[in-house]
């Protein structure tokens, strides 16, 4: 069952976001810290507050992945077109649940309630060299909308 993440997921989601900096620190630890997570316990309360931001996790006697949301809107910009667009801020699967279609079944979630707020699109961010999330998005139905560059200086 997939639902809106509350006060006794926290720990789990912890846990989870424990599992989301290793793999990213693996593939860039020039930038990423190890062992350590994007919100700690207090930010994670305000954020299961925060309407703009639902955060959905898949429950099967336990919470086995989740996905961080960002609802964001733009309306009367000069260039750009009145859109509504739910942006996945992080998305991720207990590394022991995987295989089981935990993350097809929460992105269909999202999608659908992207769809049901009258959202535009869904948006997100992988990072060069995760390249099972790539595959598992452009599976998902998704393809780059615009690419960020860099050059390492140090």
């Amino acid at each position: 069952m997939i639902r809106r993440a509350t006060t006794s997921d926290i720990e789990t989601i912890i846990n989870l976001l424990h599992q989301v900096d290793m793999v990213h620190y693996r593939i860039r630890p020039d930038l990423f810290k190890p062992n350590t997570t994007k919100y700690n316990e207090l930010e994670l309360k305000d954020l299961l507050t925060d309407n703009s931001k639902p955060i959905f996790v898949y429950d099967e006697g336990g919470v086995l992945g989740y996905a961080f949301c960002q609802i964001t809107e733009v309306q009367g910009d000069i260039l750009l077109q009145n859109t509504k667009n739910l942006y996945i801020d992080d998305i991720c699967v207990d590394e022991n649940a995987r295989g089981r279609h935990v993350g097809k079944a929460l992105f269909e979630y999202v999608r659908n309630y992207a769809q049901s707020i009258g959202c535009h699109n869904i948006t997100l961010n992988v990072w060069t060299g995760n390249d099972a999330a790539l595959s598992f998005y452009k599976n998902m139905g998704m393809h780059v909308q615009k690419t960020t560059m860099e050059v390492v200086l140090k």
